[in-house]
C-alpha cells in the first residue's frame, strides 16, 4: 500500500484537464504548450467548442512555457469560436502573459490574469 506505479510525475508534462463552471467550459493547461503538445491543445479546444458552450476558457496559469505553436493555437481558437461562444485566455506571469504580449496578440484575444475574471469577464459580455 502507497506505493506508486507507473512514472514519476513529469512537472513539465503537458496536460489539459475540463471542467464545467457554470455556463462555461475552462481548460485547464499545465506543462509545456511547444510543437509537440500544442496539436493536442487544439484537438481538445475543438472539442470543446464542437459543444457550443456559452463560454470557453482556456486557463494557462500552470503553464511554464508557451511556445509560438501554442499561440498560434490560441490565436486559430479565438477565430473559430463563433457567437455566442466567448473564448478567452487566463495568462499569468512571465511564461504566458509575457510572450503573448511580446507577439502582440493580447489586441486579439480575451486576457485575463485569473479565471475568476476570466469567468466573470465572459458572464458579463
Amino acid at each position: 500500500m502507497g506505493e506508486q506505479t507507473g512514472d514519476p510525475i513529469d512537472p513539465t508534462a503537458f496536460a489539459v484537464g475540463k471542467q464545467q463552471v457554470d455556463q462555461a467550459v475552462v481548460l485547464t493547461v499545465s506543462g509545456e504548450v511547444d510543437m509537440l503538445s500544442s496539436p493536442h491543445l487544439a484537438e481538445a479546444i475543438q472539442t470543446a467548442l464542437g459543444t457550443k458552450p456559452a463560454a470557453l476558457i482556456v486557463d494557462l496559469s500552470k503553464v511554464d512555457f508557451l511556445a509560438s505553436a501554442g499561440m498560434t493555437v490560441l490565436v486559430t481558437a479565438q477565430a473559430e469560436a463563433e457567437p455566442p461562444t466567448r473564448f478567452a485566455v487566463v495568462a499569468n506571469g512571465s511564461a504566458t502573459s509575457r510572450p503573448i504580449k511580446l507577439m502582440g496578440i493580447d489586441s486579439v484575444l480575451a486576457l485575463y490574469s485569473t479565471l475568476d475574471d476570466a469567468l466573470s469577464g465572459v458572464a458579463a459580455g
